[in-house]
């Protein structure tokens, strides 16, 4: 039996800002990438790509834990199945200032599955509950949960309002619920993010089971319109693909879901802000590529998109600020 917990420590202002979150995705949501994302949105709530819990406690903490302030506010998300393990990692983490502490029980690569964790302890409720009620005693701030609706033959109907009971009784408020199932043998992680049918009305349905609980759907969301028809019902939106391969069109305007003005008017201001963060992390000896990779569809839609994208794949891996500055003005004298 898992006995109620009191609740993990809550900062509005983070759950205010999970109204819209962008995922964490792995290879793709580093500092590189979440700095740049924040300069189009003041207030979305942002993720790190996942960082094992063994990784933590026994390598380098500083190169995977170090951000940057502007960053925030951001999460910190953590794989793994052992609570002694996830408990000392979030331990530790918790000296880094993170918003947030996430545990991923979504993930379902074969590598993932191998160390035991990500979506794979669907299956495993009772082993969540014990990690996140250690995480929750170790950690001066919130500590959510990013699930699915369930796993191979697991009937989400059943599985997903049981599992986030489950959450609840081990002091977990907030969740973000890929709203697919995952099929642990015989799709690719690349797959099982499109073959998986999609099921928002379940996910829409859990609010009204748990409304105790903020609730973020994620899966398949393609623009800030789909965003505004989930919040009519729920907590918040998680977005991951399109907000990386389309930024402007989703981060772009995002500052008005809370009814502010956006920090800028044009994808090219942005490019222009990240400027200085670009020329910085040159001189410290780091490659342009590591930067403009996670910025190619910056102009996604828009005139000049292509040779931006085109310049950058092809110059940016050996060039360097000249490769960036020409990109930047092709895509301005084209849209001119």
């Amino acid at each position: 039996m898992v006995h109620a917990l009191p609740p993990a420590p809550v900062a509005p202002a983070v759950r205010d800002a999970a109204t819209l979150s962008v995922a964490p995705m792995m290879d793709w949501t580093d500092r590189h990438c979440r700095i740049f994302h924040r300069l189009m949105s003041r207030r979305a709530l942002l993720y790190t790509e996942m960082v094992t819990a063994p990784a933590i406690v026994h390598g380098d903490r500083r190169r995977l834990l170090d951000f940057d302030p502007a960053e925030q506010p951001v999460a910190l998300q953590l794989g793994g199945s052992d609570p002694a393990e996830l408990e000392a990692a979030t331990r530790i983490a918790s000296g880094w200032g993170y918003a947030e502490i996430n545990l991923n029980v979504g993930c379902p690569s074969d590598r993932v599955q191998s160390g035991c964790f990500g979506a794979v302890l669907m299956k495993t409720p009772r082993l969540v509950a014990e990690c996140v009620g250690r995480m929750i005693a170790a950690s001066p701030v919130e500590v959510t949960v990013k699930c699915r609706i369930g796993v191979d033959d697991q009937i989400p109907e059943d599985v997903l309002p049981a599992f986030l009971e489950t959450l609840r009784g081990a002091g977990v408020r907030r969740v973000a619920i890929h709203a697919r199932k995952a099929w642990l043998q015989g799709l690719s992680p690349r797959e099982n993010r499109d073959i998986p049918p999609l099921d928002y009305p379940l996910v829409h349905r859990m609010k009204q089971a748990f409304p105790d609980l903020h609730l973020s759907v994620n899966g398949g969301i393609p623009s800030l319109d789909a965003v505004r028809g989930h919040l009519r019902v729920l907590d918040g939106a998680m977005v991951g693909r399109a907000a990386y391969h389309q930024p402007w069109n989703i981060l772009g305007g995002a500052d008005r879901l809370w009814g502010d003005a956006p920090p800028f008017d044009r994808p090219d201001q942005v490019a222009q802000a990240m400027r200085p963060a670009i020329v910085a992390h040159l001189a410290a000896g780091g490659r342009l590529h590591q930067i403009t990779r996670h910025m190619l569809g910056l102009f996604h839609g828009m005139p000049g998109a292509r040779d931006w994208k085109r310049t950058l794949s092809e110059g940016a891996p050996k060039g360097g600020i000249e490769v960036y500055d020409a990109a930047l003005h092709q895509v301005t004298r084209i849209a001119a």
